[in-house]
């Protein structure tokens, strides 16, 4: 069974949310404030999070920010169409994705379940998975585990996806649309600013300096794409 962690200072949406969740074999974990989340996350097991961003004593910003200090939890915010600075910059600090009020209860149970999925894959730990190797960066598939010139780099379930699609195929360029079906397995809605963001903070951990990438080219007018480096095998 998995342990979602519901916050907002809502108690209706909490209440809405845990009759979505239930009958889909989710244990539901409620808190009203950023602060709430966190002291629930020190003593209990949680496998995803939805997070209002508007709340009071401490807001949605404010709890990803300490959140990420210390855990990849995925982290789906809850905002309102009027957050949209807000929402790219929850998604900057490292949010995986939003859902807009009010939400339809069939997309909030996809979009759970595709960060499960995706959350549950990198925790994961099987043998005679392959080793990606571009050049000083690399991806090992079996023990989840990225590098950057030997030293470990930290990624949310989201970028993780997003570097090892575009390792696995380097040189091909993929439009944020098909980034956002591949890794969001999602229709694209809004893909463009919600990809870039995810592609800025990856860039801010594995690259050397991020305004000039060795790794994670732009394509103008097109997407991204994988830089073919000097080292580029599966082992």
């Amino acid at each position: 069974m998995y342990n979602i962690l519901v916050c907002d200072d809502e108690k209706d949406i909490v209440s809405a949310l845990k009759i979505y969740l239930e009958p889909e074999g989710y244990r539901v974990l409620e808190a009203y404030n950023g602060q709430e989340a966190l002291d629930i996350l020190d003593r209990e097991q949680v496998h995803l999070i939805l997070l209002d961003i508007m709340m009071p004593k401490m807001d949605g910003i404010s709890t990803v920010s300490k959140l990420r200090e210390y855990s990849n939890v995925p982290v789906i915010l809850l905002t309102a169409k009027s957050e949209d600075t807000d929402k790219v910059l929850g998604l900057n600090i490292g949010a995986d994705d939003y859902i807009t009020k009010p939400f339809n209860p069939l997309e909030v149970l996809a979009r759970v379940r595709s960060q499960l999925r995706r959350y549950m894959r990198l925790g994961g730990s099987s043998s005679g998975e392959s080793t990606l190797n571009i050049g000083g960066l690399s991806l090992d598939d079996g023990s989840k585990d990225v590098t950057v010139d030997g030293e470990p780099v930290s990624l949310t379930p989201t970028e993780y996806e997003i570097l090892k699609l575009l390792m696995n195929n380097p040189g091909r360029v993929f439009s944020p649309r098909e980034i956002y079906k591949l890794v969001w397995k999602d229709e694209p809605y809004g893909a463009e600013s919600t990809v870039a963001v995810h592609i800025r903070h990856l860039r801010e951990k594995v690259e050397i300096n991020p305004a000039e990438p060795r790794y994670i080219k732009a394509v103008w007018g097109q997407g991204y794409k994988m830089e073919r480096g000097k080292k580029n095998e599966k082992s």
